[in-house]
């Protein structure tokens, strides 16, 4: 991707997957799904993107609620969220250039009540504008090293 669109001046990703179930019926490669796929795949995004991002840019990864506000069968995302956030903390002070890395973490959003919302009980579900606010944030803003959470 980077080396086909070439310079630029921010990079977000909102990808990622991760396994849901009991933690009694969990694998190691079912925890491996998020660690692999949200988090690496993000990572991996920031280390192949360090040449590629202009000085002064940014780039924004995403998390979630759920290492914060567990739901059942949610020790996956938990686990991957939070490791997004131990990275974006850790990584901050060691960014070239100038570049900066955050971290969105969005709770619940309205939008996805009707698919997921007996999933997350209790949880208020945050407006995509919100949501929208925090990326512009961490792309526009000056801040490095956060992770930016929505509720």
């Amino acid at each position: 991707m980077y080396r086909t669109i070439g310079k630029v001046g921010a990079v977000v990703s909102a990808t990622g997957s991760v396994h849901f179930a009991p933690l009694s019926e969990f694998t190691e490669d079912q925890f491996m799904l998020g660690l692999t796929n949200k988090v690496m795949g993000q990572i991996n995004l920031v280390l192949a993107g360090l040449s590629y991002v202009e000085d002064g840019g940014s780039f924004t990864l995403t998390s979630g609620v759920l290492d914060r506000d567990p739901i059942k069968m949610g020790a996956g995302a938990a686990t991957a969220n939070g490791a997004l956030g131990g990275f974006v903390v850790g990584a901050a002070i060691e960014m070239p250039r100038g570049l900066r890395v955050n971290v969105v973490s969005p709770g619940m959003l309205e939008a996805s009540v009707n698919r997921y919302g007996s999933w997350f009980p209790g949880h208020v579900p945050v407006s995509s504008k919100h949501v929208g606010l925090a990326y512009a944030k961490s792309v526009d803003g000056a801040i490095t090293g956060k992770v930016i959470i929505v509720e």
